[in-house]
């Protein structure tokens, strides 16, 4: 058994099953088909299984929606004054801002003399 990897065929078998060993690795890391291609392929799996859920959510709001406007009044009340700006008779209708706090407002005063289109007052004389 000791002289078994004596003879020159031998060896030469042992290179080629090392060699054939290796070019199945490198398949199997590297070529198509292969680890990483699965790694790459799992990922878009998990993104697109990620928005089938967020579709799949929106789709059961948008049923919900649908029943409501079939079969009760007050979805189409609130679709009416919300989308359209309906309001009742003898209803205030107040509307809010969502303009940010950092917005500071333009105060002109109604009894000065300004010529907006200038946006020079009219007491100050106009210098060439």
């Amino acid at each position: 058994m000791l002289n078994v990897f004596d003879s020159l065929m031998s060896k030469v078998l042992l290179g080629l099953a090392i060699l054939v060993i290796a070019g199945f690795q490198y398949l199997y890391w590297f070529g198509e088909g292969g680890y990483r291609d699965h790694q790459a392929l799992t990922q878009k799996i998990q993104q697109q299984v990620e928005l089938n859920d967020e579709l799949k959510e929106r789709n059961r709001v948008l049923a919900a929606e649908v029943y409501d406007l079939k079969n009760g009044v007050e979805a189409i009340e609130e679709h009416a004054r919300l989308d359209l700006g309906l309001i009742k008779p003898r209803e205030t209708f107040v509307q809010m801002s969502t303009i940010s706090t950092q917005y500071k407002p333009i105060y002109l005063d109604p009894n000065s003399k300004v010529d907006l289109r200038t946006n020079e007052s009219a007491d100050t004389p106009n210098t060439p």
